[in-house]
């Protein structure tokens, strides 16, 4: 069960660097305002993976699972923010709110 895991874990970190390495940096922040729901599955995902260690037992399925939970937090967290920041761009200079 933890080779599943551990298998799991690199395919999805290699697929995550190779696509955010294609996207060009002009469209970073329109497509991370995009995404900030795919990034939830993705926490979503992490968590089950790691209720699947759990239950299993492997103490190094549950750290990985606990990195990924984390790491998919900050990219959801983050995602926002950036959204949030791109948003304030656009308002007026006198507008507080």
């Amino acid at each position: 069960m933890d080779i599943m895991l551990i298998f799991t874990f690199v395919i999805a970190a290699f697929l995550g660097v190779e696509l955010i390495s294609k996207v060009p940096s002009q469209l970073h922040t329109p497509l991370m305002s995009g995404t900030n729901a795919i990034s939830g599955i993705t926490v979503v995902g992490a968590i089950s993976i790691t209720a699947m260690a759990v239950n299993a037992g492997g103490m190094l399925g549950q750290v990985l699972g606990f990195l990924a939970i984390v790491f998919a937090s900050i990219n959801v967290i983050g995602g926002y923010m950036v959204t949030d920041r791109m948003l304030g761009m656009f308002k007026k200079k006198g507008d507080k709110k």
